[in-house]
């Protein structure tokens, strides 16, 4: 409209011609029916662009919006975007709407059903600031991401809430029992408060693999500059021993020489050695495909740029619309196997020949 009108909103001009309000206009989307508000001019002459006149179907403008959002930006400034680059004025009401039709497929997908079995499962967790009744505090979104018995990645669910418990992540895993999962056999995730219980009752068979990357990372949180180097060192003789015996030996041995120092950290993997060992049951190269939520970090940094554009949700449904339209973002991606399936995949059906059919 300024383009046409040859002044921007806020000048005056005496050309004759200027703003007329807007008009309502009923459009269809590829998620629905809105309602949407036309510039108009004194003279009827203008012309818009991006919703043209008679144009009802603007399906690529909803996903033009989706897709924004998906990148972490707020209805404010796809509103901004949408005017300065297309010069088409959507209200963020009307964000809002486009981005409310997608709820019911929010759901779906939530509940979808899952297969019997998944032989590797991650959990790792992310951080967000979210608005609820004007106080604004952290939410963490759990992430559930499998991996099928072709190898292939499939988010499970999404789950946003306060810091976990036995009983929130029995509540969790029952979910996933009842859309259709029977077995996991490894389940990798951090050291989250509660988990290891739930796995036991909701899954008695799963072995339970704590992130070795997070356990190291957190053990060297409250070790000296100066020795961070050597003790890390002493870490990865542990969880690079060829077997559980020579793991527990060099384990006495980093007792023996940093106990003394840092009795707290030597502690954390006494207190964790049952959730670190089951590693040492594999070869080297199939380690790596659990040991660490490795196979999950793409998909976490497309979660971090959320947390870039947005220092603050509006509110909790906000964030899990955002979170789905990351996902599907970062998932378009998964087309191959993880690495090394086949190796991965013939060294589980050996150690777990019932469940893990060749």
């Amino acid at each position: 409209m300024d383009e046409h009108l040859g002044y921007s909103k806020s000048a005056r001009s005496d050309n004759g011609n200027a703003r007329n309000g807007h008009k309502s206009k009923h459009v269809n989307s590829s998620y629905g029916n809105f309602e949407i508000d036309v510039p108009q001019d004194r003279q009827s002459s203008f012309q818009p662009q991006v919703v043209k006149k008679r144009q009802k179907d603007i399906s690529d403008i909803d996903q033009k919006i989706i897709s924004m959002y998906a990148k972490g930006m707020s209805t404010k400034q796809i509103s901004e975007m949408l005017e300065d680059i297309y010069g088409f004025e959507a209200s963020e009401g009307f964000i809002s709407d486009v981005m409310d039709k997608l709820l019911p497929q929010i759901e779906q997908w939530q509940n979808r059903p899952l297969a019997s079995m998944y032989p590797i499962v991650f959990i790792d967790a992310i951080h967000f600031s979210v608005r609820h009744d004007n106080i604004v505090s952290k939410l963490v979104a759990y992430i559930v991401l499998g991996v099928n018995e072709d190898g292939r990645k499939e988010v499970l669910s999404i789950e946003a809430g306060e810091n976990g418990s036995s009983k929130y992540w029995l509540g969790v895993l029952n979910s996933l029992k009842n859309r259709g999962i029977q077995d996991i056999l490894i389940l990798c995730s951090d050291g989250l408060a509660g988990l290891k219980e739930a796995i036991s009752t909701a899954f008695p068979k799963t072995e339970h693999q704590r992130c070795v990357v997070h356990m190291v990372r957190n053990t060297l949180k409250s070790v000296a500059n100066k020795d961070m180097k050597e003790f890390a060192k002493d870490l990865k003789s542990i969880y690079t021993a060829p077997d559980e015996k020579v793991a527990a030996k060099r384990l006495e041995e980093a007792d023996k020489k940093w106990t003394a120092q840092y009795p707290a950290s030597m502690k954390r993997w006494h207190d964790q050695w049952d959730v670190i060992t089951p590693i040492f049951k594999f070869s080297a190269a199939v380690r790596t495909a659990f040991y660490t939520t490795n196979a999950i970090e793409s998909l976490n940094s497309q979660y971090r740029r959320l947390n870039s554009h947005r220092s603050v949700f509006p509110s909790p449904q906000a964030l899990l619309k955002a979170l789905y339209l990351a996902t599907f973002e970062a998932t378009k991606k998964w087309s191959m196997p993880i690495r090394n399936w086949g190796k991965v995949r013939g060294e589980l059906v050996i150690m777990y020949p019932d469940r893990l059919m060749a």
